[in-house]
């Protein structure tokens, strides 16, 4: 089964994505985690080929996409992606999210029609915060407020990027400012309330031992989406997919039917 690269241009973006299979097979799309691109989830990719016709996008910002022209919020990626739906004139597909793509799959799938959702150690829940950790944030929010009335507002958010730098996550480390932003805008919205509106069957696909998104996060999400169900792997992180590749297979199968 061929594989062709392809672009499109939507909403400022230049989107990379990966089409395989024939255009009269069932359509489904697969969206990767914040840092990763395509080739991350390669292996999800080769279960449907020859089986279904598979979309493997670069979300904005990753692998061969561009970035967004501003700082997105989940809305905006999840209009770019109805826009591709129809762009392509897909009818029903079914969606792959994995983390960061899961938010979009969640919102994706709560207001259109598409055939089944499968959310992998997703994210879409708002991490529960300490209270160290909110004063660790307005501490941070004071600084850059004395920082650029001190230095000015350019060298000031310059002084300030070096300090996220230094403490965020290796996602945010590695992002570029822009993409930064995006990433704390996106990380704190929470998707709990659409979760209810979602109609598509539901498999939700976990690492028991993932830190990034809790199973507690997977068990919510069955609780509040109406078809939904969970397997999860002991042992497993938040790359259950490339953990035990042989078990979600497997469970992937079943639930596609393929």
């Amino acid at each position: 089964m061929t594989s062709m690269d392809k672009t499109i241009e939507i909403d400022g973006v230049s989107l990379h994505y990966r089409d395989t299979g024939e255009e009269n097979l069932r359509p489904i799309i697969i969206m990767h985690g914040w840092g990763c691109n395509v080739d991350t989830v390669a292996s999800i990719e080769n279960i449907f080929k020859g089986k279904m016709r598979v979309l493997n996008i670069d979300l904005p910002g990753h692998g061969g996409s561009t970035e967004p022209p501003s700082v997105w919020g989940v809305e905006d990626f999840t209009a770019m992606m109805e826009k591709f739906i129809s762009r392509l004139a897909l009818r029903r597909p079914s969606l792959i999210g994995h983390s960061f793509g899961g938010r979009i799959s969640l919102l994706l799938s709560s207001r259109n029609d598409v055939d089944k959702v499968l959310l992998v150690d997703a994210a879409g829940i708002k991490p529960k915060r300490s209270l160290n950790y909110y004063r660790k944030v307005y501490t941070f929010k004071a600084m850059k407020h004395f920082l650029t009335l001190v230095l000015g507002k350019k060298k000031g958010m310059e002084v300030v990027e070096k300090m996220r730098s230094k403490k965020g996550s290796a996602d945010y480390r590695n992002s570029s400012p822009r993409m930064r932003a995006v990433m704390s805008r996106c990380v704190n919205e929470d998707l709990k309330h659409v979760m209810p509106s979602i109609k598509a069957p539901t498999l939700l696909i976990w690492g028991e031992d993932d830190t990034a998104t809790p199973l507690s996060d997977a068990e919510t999400m069955k609780r509040l989406i109406p078809d939904a169900g969970l397997v999860s792997f002991p042992g497993c992180g938040h790359y259950s997919f490339l953990d035990n590749p042989f078990g979600f297979k497997a469970a992937v199968s079943s639930f596609f039917n393929l």
